[in-house]
């Protein structure tokens, strides 16, 4: 009887426990994230779509920017998952290289940013508890995260550039790379 009562016990306090996480996010990240999300919609506002699109086409024109600078920028200010919808003012060639590239960033730079993916900050908080517990200082490994990521991230993009033409010669299309194209 007792082994019933325990299970039943710990069955309910894995319930506590999750709603205690859930508070000390409500109470910890959820409003950061909140603040950030808006303060980003609100430059976009202030800034207007013609402006956002024109920093889009700049930043289409160089592999470094469009694969590296865009998504990491995107992914710092709008966070997992708005980063994608910087992709709506890419011509349609470069949005599946787009989303390749800001995907990765939304995992990569989340040991020094950790609002960017806050749904995924628990894997982070794992290894970081691991490497603290044997006294060492996380830091260095996140940073060392984000400089491969940056790397893994902008060969991620410009792979799947290389991939997207070569399925449009396999399938006879050929995707818009200007800008003004239907979206």
């Amino acid at each position: 009887m007792d082994f019933i009562v325990n299970l039943a016990a710990g069955f309910m306090n894995l319930f506590t426990l999750g709603g205690q996480q859930f508070m000390s996010w409500v109470t910890g990240i959820i409003p950061t994230i909140v603040m950030l999300l808006v303060l980003m919609n609100a430059i976009m506002a202030i800034a207007g779509e013609k402006t956002v699109t024109k920093l889009a086409s700049v930043c289409t024109g160089n592999p470094v920017l469009r694969y590296a600078v865009l998504p990491f920028v995107s992914a710092f200010m709008l966070g997992n998952p708005m980063a994608l919808s910087m992709g709506k003012f890419m011509p349609e060639f470069y949005k599946p290289c787009f989303y390749a590239s800001v995907t990765y960033h939304c995992h990569t730079n989340n040991g020094l940013f950790p609002h960017i993916n806050a749904s995924e900050l628990f894997i982070w908080l794992g290894i970081a508890n691991g490497i603290t517990a044997l006294g060492l200082d996380a830091t260095p490994l996140a940073v060392r995260y984000l400089l491969v990521g940056l790397a893994a991230n902008f060969i991620s993009g410009w792979a799947t550039e290389f991939t997207t033409k070569m399925v449009e010669k396999q399938q006879g299309v050929t995707l818009s790379r200007a800008f003004g194209a239907a979206k």
